[in-house]
């Protein structure tokens, strides 16, 4: 026994990717009142987290000092949220930036503009005459509050007297292909209309906006630094109020095994939650690059509701180039609920070329969908 604990400690800290300082420079075209802020892969995209701060050096020039894991990094700044992020010189969204570390690394960034000094052009969009607004302030009683919900319907819906199963999807702004395009948008609407051609099976999508700055608090289900969870009260609003309104308002095939939960980041921890807490209303869930690192708790809860889940079916996916916490948090889950592998039904996909971005999100939607319609 004495042996055997020796070998572990010396094989333990191999498996531990090395840190690197890096020092950013930030340079901005004009200055600001706002604080900037550094959001990645490393912090789970939080446009305002204190942590990541960056120190003023004069009107026009900022800087952090990082301590960063091994690999591919990737980072935009921010004054704070998503509306005041970065921009290229016309207002036009930049992609992420990167770094490959493998030293200590110094780098420069030259802010070319932020978007919030452009007309937002949201309402010029466009979208799929399938694509429809149910409720462009639909009531939730549970947290009193209100969001816009969307849904897709079939292309034949119209046309036919058929049930559908239904996917209740997080972050609705961002699932249904817009014309012109976005550049953070799943098209899942795309995607679908594709593989029914093919001949997939027909299902309704129903996509939830989320809360903006409340993101954190609203898809966690547990407190965390950033406030008090409000993810339990979020989820009874899709069993009680949400799911009950779609099923009596269109036709729907209403119980679990039609019923699926999904989404990615912190959507993909209130899916897992979702299912974890409500089995026997959503009978699978496609969980995208969660952020279990947020919500510890959930590992205990998953513990103590295994045997509610045997027939529950659920798609792990996630990415090499998210950062080192999220696969490995995300096969810890798997691991609770799969743990000889033999569970054909909850499946672990770990891509190496897989980003924390709607893209990767988007192709990964394909494997999802075929893995629930089954």
């Amino acid at each position: 026994m004495f042996k055997i604990f020796i070998l572990f400690v010396f094989i333990l800290p191999c498996t531990v990717k090395a840190q690197f300082k890096v020092d950013f420079t930030v340079h901005i075209p004009k200055e600001t009142n706002d604080s900037l802020f550094i959001a990645g892969n490393f912090n789970n995209w939080n446009p305002k987290s204190n942590s990541y701060y960056l120190t003023k050096k004069d009107s026009l020039n900022y800087f952090i000092r990082l301590n960063l894991s091994e690999g591919v990094q990737e980072f935009k700044v921010t004054r704070g949220s998503w509306d005041k992020v970065e921009s290229k010189k016309d207002g036009k969204p930049i992609a992420n930036r990167t770094i490959n570390l493998n030293v200590d690394t110094v780098m420069e960034i030259n802010i070319e503009n932020w978007a919030d000094n452009f007309k937002q052009v949201k309402e010029l969009y466009r979208f799929g005459d399938h694509v429809h607004i149910v409720d462009s302030s639909f009531y939730i009683p549970q947290l009193d509050k209100h969001r816009q919900i969307w849904i897709y319907l079939p292309k034949d819906y119209a046309k036919s007297k058929k049930k559908y199963p239904v996917i209740y999807m997080q972050d609705g702004q961002n699932l249904f292909h817009a014309n012109p395009p976005r550049p953070d948008e799943w098209a899942v609407d795309s995607v679908i209309d594709s593989l029914i051609k093919d001949g997939s099976k027909e299902m309704i999508i129903v996509g939830i906006d989320h809360g903006g700055k409340d993101r954190l608090i609203e898809y966690n289900p547990y407190d965390s630094q950033y406030g008090k969870g409000e993810g339990k009260a979020y989820v009874s609003f899709l069993v009680e109020t949400l799911k009950p309104f779609i099923d009596k308002n269109y036709r729907t095939l209403a119980e679990p095994k039609n019923t699926s939960v999904a989404g990615s980041s912190m959507g993909g921890l209130i899916s897992m939650y979702a299912i974890l807490k409500y089995p026997k209303i959503f009978g699978s869930a496609g969980v995208f690059s969660p952020a279990f690192w947020l919500a510890p708790k959930i590992y205990d809860d998953l513990t103590l509701s295994l045997p509610s889940l045997t027939n529950s079916k659920i798609f792990f996916v996630a990415g090499d180039k998210e950062g080192p916490a999220m696969v490995r948090d995300m096969k810890k889950v798997y691991d609770i609920l799969n743990p000889n592998g033999t569970n054909k039904n909850i499946v672990f996909n770990e891509k190496e070329d897989g980003k924390h971005t709607e893209w990767f999100w988007h192709r990964e939607f394909i494997s999802f969908y075929k893995f629930i319609e089954k």
